[in-house]
């Protein structure tokens, strides 16, 4: 996939931080999107994401997990499952909207809109270097994280 640059966004974060991508240049980083804080696939990724962290820490990689979600259940979610990482909060669906990750999903029968799981990597010049759609949990953070270790 080529590698192309991104509109700047803002999002709150947990911790009380603010994320601005712009600002995240210089390193390489991981947006991963999922649909839903305390949800089965979703802890199971972000437990992922927690348990490979020291990997992408040395590689100097900042991660930060998006979903819909408010603040107060991202604090939460995120103190309950002892992320080491940021949570951004997506409620205008700003980011959403940016990544094209609303689709329209089959829950329990019925279509409902919502977030399809995906992750997106940038490289230290702050351009979009590799995107996943439709992401399945099972051995997602190992792939990213190979893929990371190949960014200079």
């Amino acid at each position: 996939m080529p590698k192309t640059s991104f509109p700047d966004f803002e999002l709150p974060a947990t911790g009380g931080a603010t994320f601005r991508l712009s600002e995240e240049r210089g390193h390489p980083l991981v947006i991963y999107f999922y649909p839903k804080d305390n949800t089965p696939g979703c802890t199971t990724e972000g437990q992922n994401f927690r348990d490979q962290y020291a990997g992408f820490k040395t590689l100097k990689c900042a991660i930060y997990g998006l979903s819909r979600d408010s603040l107060k259940s991202h604090e939460n979610f995120k103190a309950k499952m002892e992320f080491p990482f940021e949570l951004l909060s997506d409620a205008e669906e700003t980011a959403c909207r940016l990544f094209k990750v609303i689709k329209m999903k089959k829950m329990y029968g019925r279509e409902v809109r919502g977030i399809e799981r995906s992750t997106f990597v940038f490289d230290a010049h702050g351009a979009l270097s590799r995107e996943w759609r439709g992401v399945k949990v099972a051995g997602h953070v190992e792939e990213v994280l190979e893929y990371v270790k190949t960014l200079k």
